[in-house]
């Protein structure tokens, strides 16, 4: 063969090499489980390498047989008897030592098992066998082998180097898909995660309190949170009527769509349309872009409206119209948009006056008022708030790392007396503030705000009989009367109602000096 015969040669070969390459690549981006593209790459090897018979030898790593997973040329019986131990034959033997192996002849090689006996009748010394070890790093998942008539032109150097290429390939795409399998797994995992730690967070066990009115308020809970009922819950200020939106979420059917919170009572008036429904692109000036309202982000799953007694009698028309038509158009669109919604809302007004008032519709009140769970003020359920302060007590120990080991009695006595007309929004932020002043692993009486102290907390409790108290009064008023009237008595007994002869009596009484109190003294 001549020197421009010979590299015509190399060209072609390089060229098919290339094609082969490219063809596998191709295949292997078509799909990200393994055993959908083994069998279009050894197809694709046997147009290629002239290749009589391929197999892909996996390891099991349970087991640790070696078993024929993918193959092209052999039967589905021949398949089956494709098993292997460590070290058993060829194919063993590359598994074993991560190494690979050239057989020129297989009727020459006694480790040759032919245990699939795809090479009975033929004649075994024309056949060459070719076995590449599959490894990702040191791990070695299996190999890849083909049988190939003994060629004339091309070395098996050269085809054990092009298998070793396709080889590294497919480990590759194996450390691709393993690395995307356990990428999803770790996702799945921290969406459950974080789907029970949403649950576990607003479930009605996590509502501190075991007086009757909450057992009612649980019960109800109970009832309504897997139905698609629309909810209104009713109850003062920090009453927790958002932790109960969240708990009857995060326990229905959608507790994995969204849930959308709109305060209804900081939305300004000429934006509250746009922020519920959306709007169109030029709807109004400053509208660069369409944009989703809240019904629609909240599509599958639950909208609550907070406070939805402060809507505005045009906005409470358009609520009107989704509770009952399940559908809205955007600010400036005139195409429907259907919402699948489920509607709870919260507030903390008379509904029932508001309506005699004529500042709430009666229609959208009947269709918010379906079922109705009623929130029990702090005082009416005094039996929770030692509950509800070890909560907090533990909760900001816990934020702000501090120690605080008890509460103290006469501290206990104030909370308990209290009226708490903030509920247990109010008494979370009196125990944060104590848990922040204490400093000596106790909450004491004078840590909690001024406005729970008492006369016995603050050691001012009053003693002595009756008269000392009268006396103690009397001394108080004449002296700040003597003082502004800077020592004239006549004038102080005019201010205090009394006569200069009796002023002079209690003066003396008292044992006051009046002159003390002259500005030229």
């Amino acid at each position: 063969m001549s020197a421009t015969e010979s590299g015509l040669s190399s060209v072609k070969r390089e060229l098919k090499e290339l094609q082969l390459l490219l063809e596998i690549s191709q295949i292997l981006d078509r799909s990200m489980d393994l055993r959908e593209v083994v069998g279009p790459v050894l197809e694709a090897l046997a147009r290629h390498m002239e290749m009589l018979r391929g197999t892909l030898a996996l390891v099991n790593r349970e087991t640790g047989e070696i078993q024929v997973d993918a193959a092209h040329g052999l039967s589905e019986s021949q398949k089956e008897k494709g098993r292997y131990r460590l070290g058993e034959g060829v194919t063993g033997k590359v598994i074993q030592s991560g190494k690979p192996a050239v057989v020129p002849r297989v009727s020459q090689e006694p480790m040759f098992l032919n245990r699939t006996g795809a090479r009975s009748g033929l004649r075994k010394k024309d056949i060459a066998f070719i076995c590449i070890p599959i490894k990702i790093g040191n791990e070695i998942l299996g190999a890849l082998s083909a049988d190939r008539l003994l060629p004339k032109e091309v070395s098996l150097d050269e085809d054990l180097r092009v298998m070793q290429i396709i080889g590294s390939m497919i480990a590759q795409a194996v450390r691709l898909r393993q690395s995307a399998q356990e990428e999803k797994q770790k996702l799945a995992q921290e969406n459950q995660r974080l789907q029970e730690e949403l649950k576990d967070k607003f479930r009605p066990g996590n509502i501190i309190g075991n007086s009757k009115q909450m057992q009612d308020v649980y019960d109800q809970i109970a009832q309504v949170c897997r139905s698609q009922t629309t909810v209104l819950i009713r109850g003062e200020s920090g009453t927790g009527k958002e932790l109960v939106a969240h708990a009857i979420h995060y326990n229905s059917d959608r507790a994995g769509k969204p849930f959308i919170r709109v305060n209804c009572a900081a939305l300004p008036e000429t934006l509250v349309e746009s922020e519920l429904f959306g709007h169109e692109k030029g709807a109004f000036t400053g509208a660069l872009a369409a944009r989703q309202g809240r019904f629609e982000l909240a599509n599958g799953g639950t909208i609550f409206l907070d406070e939805v007694g402060d809507f505005s009698p045009a906005t409470q028309v358009k609520l009107l119209r989704v509770l009952q038509e399940r559908e809205f158009e955007r600010v400036g669109g005139s195409t429907p948009i259907k919402t699948d919604v489920r509607v709870i809302a919260a507030t903390n007004r008379d509904l029932e006056a508001m309506i005699s008032e004529g500042k709430f519709r009666q229609d959208l009140y009947y269709r918010l008022n379906v079922f109705s769970i009623h929130l029990p003020a702090l005082r009416e359920r005094k039996a929770d708030i030692l509950l509800l302060s070890d909560f907090f007590v533990e909760k900001y120990v816990k934020a702000n790392r501090r120690s605080v080991k008890r509460i103290s009695t006469p501290a206990i006595d104030m909370l308990m007396s209290y009226h708490w007309p903030g509920n247990v929004r109010e008494l979370e932020n009196c125990i944060e503030r104590a848990v922040l002043v204490s400093n000596d692993e106790v909450i004491h009486g004078y840590h909690l705000p001024p406005t729970l102290q008492t006369a016995e907390a603050s050691g001012t409790v009053t003693s002595g009989p009756l008269q000392a108290a009268l006396d103690n009064v009397e001394r108080e008023m004449i002296t700040e009367s003597l003082k502004s009237c800077r020592g004239n008595m006549a004038k102080a007994a005019r201010i205090l109602g009394m006569t200069e002869r009796l002023m002079g009596l209690r003066v003396k009484k008292h044992g006051i000096d009046s002159r003390r109190f002259r500005s030229d003294w």
